[in-house]
């Protein structure tokens, strides 16, 4: 008797814990660490984004593990794996998950916080404070859970984050599934998770160590701009992401006025600053690039600088429109991003698509400026390039990695359908999205998320709201 009640009151310990886990994360999900099965995606068209651009119609996509094992007809694919678990798309797209380049997961916490400023006030009056009195940890997961539950259901697989306490975002992001390039942010002021820049910098290394060589956590080192730190922080966090062969993030060029700050204390563009110091590391994403002129494109171009374009953001805070064709033309790799739902305010990459493309027919007065392919290129294999990671995502092709989504087209507002590539852009909606698989995990099927508990996210992060409101009341 003695032995057994400690072991039945384990039992119950752990029955507890379980069911806790799983009012968070979801039930019956494959765990973390487990190799995915066979599955086949079929019956749909599969647009591939690969060199040739190729489109089969119909078309399945066989996935063995992480991996893309083959493409082609259904018929021949169900030859090949007669025992693989089967999706069928009749009547969908099938395509590569979405990428955002660019975003700040735990700000969706702040939506609608603070709408209808610039960029400077914005920051300075609402969100910097808002942040002190409310980042951490706890919030950071919470806004991170949600985050990733409207990505999955909007088709986005890959994101590039930087924020406070990543390693947090990293967990959570890990749990539910999705791959994420993500780095702790250093700035030049007290932050919610470091006083000062050397501290974050060392926050920035043990964030690297613990998930070096994971499959889909890529750590980076983000510091935030360069009119927000000193040469010498910028040139420390340079040597970290070199030194450890990780990616480096900086916003750059966002608006008019950074690039006046810029010229006024440095009587050089944001731009030629950085190149005059030497910051650019071997895979470096700059953020909305927005006010550059031709010889900070051929910078960046020389220096392999991919650049993520938020549109949206960038409308919004009446911050300016980033010149991407005149990027592309000068062999500048160019992605998507949504930045931060807090000046978004969603992180639905069919927006960005959409806008993208609208926005530059737009200023150009030329309707060619921004084709549908192109914008779509940009959420995917443009992307995949921006974040160094195009040999192993971005396209559908056998050897890289099984990130893919299906996506209806039968809704009234698709109907009729000529054109797959066109409706993507111009048509379809996140919530168009049915099934999401990550590396050949499937996290979402039929609308239904299967890593994260969506009333239990839902209810965790209206309840932070609460927090986020009496704090920021004035």
């Amino acid at each position: 008797m003695i032995l057994r009640m400690p072991s039945r009151h384990l039992v119950i310990l752990v029955v507890v814990a379980l069911v806790a886990v799983e009012r968070l994360f979801g039930a019956g999900q494959e765990p973390a660490g487990q190799t995915p099965g066979t599955l086949v995606i079929a019956g749909g068209t599969v647009i591939t984004m690969d060199a040739g651009r190729r489109v089969l119609s119909p078309g399945a996509v066989a996935t063995s593990g992480p991996d893309i094992v083959a493409i082609g007809p259904p018929d021949e694919i169900a030859r090949a794996y007669p025992q693989a678990r089967t999706i069928h798309a009749a009547g969908r797209v099938v395509l590569p998950g979405l990428i955002n380049t660019h975003t700040h997961a735990p700000m969706v916490m702040y939506r609608g916080l603070a709408d209808d400023l610039a960029l400077k006030d914005w920051l300075e009056q609402y969100i910097f404070p808002a942040e002190a009195k409310t980042v951490a940890p706890a919030f950071v997961r919470t806004g991170t859970r949600l985050a990733a539950l409207e990505m999955i259901k909007s088709g986005t697989t890959t994101f590039a984050d930087m924020y406070y306490f990543e390693e947090e975002i990293a967990r959570v992001t890990r749990r539910a599934g999705l791959r994420g390039v993500l780095g702790e942010t250093i700035i030049g002021f007290p932050s919610p998770d470091a006083k000062t820049p050397a501290e974050a910098l060392q926050r920035a290394a043990a964030f690297i160590k613990e998930f070096s060589g994971d499959s889909l956590i890529t750590p980076a080192v983000a510091p935030h701009s360069m009119y927000l730190l000193e040469k010498e922080a910028l040139l420390a966090a340079r040597d970290l992401a070199i030194g450890n062969r990780v990616p480096l993030l900086i916003h750059l060029a966002e608006t008019e006025g950074e690039v006046e700050t810029s010229r006024r204390k440095h009587h050089a563009s944001p731009v030629q600053f950085l190149e005059s110091i030497g910051f650019w590391a071997p895979t470096t994403i700059a953020a909305h690039g927005v006010w550059v002129d031709d010889d900070d494109i051929a910078t960046l171009a020389g220096r392999d600088v991919g650049v993520s374009h938020n549109p949206e953001s960038n409308m919004k805070l009446a911050s300016g429109t980033a010149p991407v064709p005149r990027y592309l033309a000068a062999g500048v790799a160019v992605g998507l991003g949504t930045d931060g739902a807090a000046s978004n305010n969603d992180l639905d990459m069919f927006e960005a698509m959409r806008q993208a493309a609208f926005v530059h027919k737009l200023v150009s007065r030329d309707p060619r400026a921004m084709p549908a392919a192109a914008a779509l290129e940009m959420a995917t294999i443009g992307g995949a390039r921006v974040l160094g990671m195009a040999g192993r995502i971005g396209s559908l092709e056998p050897g890289k990695r099984a990130d893919l989504i299906v996506v209806r087209m039968d809704a009234v507002r698709q109907t009729p359908l000529y054109d797959p590539i066109s409706h993507l852009v111009y048509v379809t909606r996140g919530d168009d999205v049915e099934t999401t698989v990550v590396n050949g995990r499937v996290l979402m099927e039929g609308r239904r998320v299967t890593t994260l508990d969506e009333p239990a996210v839902l209810k965790e992060a209206q309840e932070m709201a609460e927090e986020v409101r009496k704090a920021v009341r004035r």
